[in-house]
């Protein structure tokens, strides 16, 4: 086992160097979603598929999802069963810091072995299409005069979903504890809920509803980033909430991994964001290209969790 493990991490050096493209691919790569398809982190993992297979840094990806407790399930399963695996990547993200502060979980992304950050997204508020709230405006007002009556669906609690509507609601004037948050286990999920009425709104990542956003499936209301995603829907700022935040997302390999494996990863996530075709998905996506790896991405997570840990204390969530 340790020799094939060595032998794929050796293949993953090789194919992700200079001349990754004429390089033969790595044979094999399993990568871990703490999330049922179809969500932000599913996301990112089949797009890594989908551009590094055609581009000659692997030959093969197999995926294991598992979703339950806004990603700390998985996390507790990837630590438990991969340790000191050259050939696994798990898909993480920002939604995955604050879960195990307010949940008080003994474990967190400290507890493996981080490469890359590859993605930044904003979030966006939607409601169902045959909704009574028009415009974002609509859906503060009665926010604001009655917030436990709106359930709103996201993916779990302590996530970026469950901020951004903290946030929100500490724009409105009210509590974020006041907020009618309904948890699900990922993207997928909280769509399913959107689009069958199951709640008033949602808050989640722009790629997992902007299909269901120009085919009328639902309504956009506002997104929570700098810049528009979309010419038709405004930011919360231009929508009069002074609330700011994204999502990032990145690749973490297994705990206990040797310095040649990580150092094999994160030049097979360098070649990976160097092709043209990445750039084009971001585009199409609307991801932003936020992509660290080494000391730099390490300094960024301790910055993130102090940062997460603030708000979240500030928001009464932890």
């Amino acid at each position: 086992m340790q020799r094939r493990q060595l032998l794929a991490a050796t293949a993953l050096l090789a194919a992700a160097g200079p001349a990754a493209r004429a390089a033969e691919p790595a044979s094999s790569l399993n990568i871990f979603v703490p999330a049922a398809p179809g969500g932000g982190w599913d996301g990112l993992g089949r797009a890594i598929e989908l551009v590094a297979r055609p581009g000659g840094l692997v030959q093969s990806v197999q995926f294991e999802n598992l979703a339950g407790g806004a990603g700390t399930v998985g996390l507790a399963r990837f630590v438990a069963t991969r340790r000191g695996r050259a050939d696994s990547l798990f898909i993480g993200g920002a939604s995955l810091v604050g879960p195990p502060i307010v949940n008080r979980s003994p474990l967190s992304l400290a507890d493996i072995t981080p490469i890359a950050r590859m993605t930044e997204e904003a979030a966006v508020v939607v409601v169902p299409a045959d909704s009574e709230f028009r415009d974002m405006r609509q859906l503060g007002d009665a926010l604001r005069a009655e917030p436990k009556g709106i359930p709103i669906a996201g993916a779990g609690g302590g996530t970026v979903d469950h901020v951004i509507l903290g946030l929100l609601f500490k724009a409105l004037g009210r509590k974020p504890l006041d907020a009618q948050f309904v948890s699900f286990p990922g993207g997928g999920a909280t769509t399913a809920a959107v689009i069958g009425g199951q709640v008033k709104a949602a808050v989640a990542g722009w790629g997992e509803f902007s299909e269901y956003v120009k085919t009328g499936r639902v309504r956009a209301l506002a997104t929570s980033g700098e810049r528009r995603l979309s010419p038709e829907v405004p930011t919360l700022k231009e929508s009069g909430y002074d609330v700011v935040a994204t999502n990032w997302r990145g690749l973490f390999a297994a705990p206990g991994i040797t310095a040649e494996a990580k150092a094999a990863h994160v030049r097979f996530a360098t070649a990976l964001h160097a092709l043209p075709a990445w750039k084009e998905l971001l585009d199409t996506r609307g991801w932003d290209d936020a992509f660290l790896t080494g000391g730099t991405f390490a300094d960024f997570l301790a910055r993130d969790r102090k940062d997460t840990e603030g708000v979240l204390k500030d928001l009464g969530l932890a």
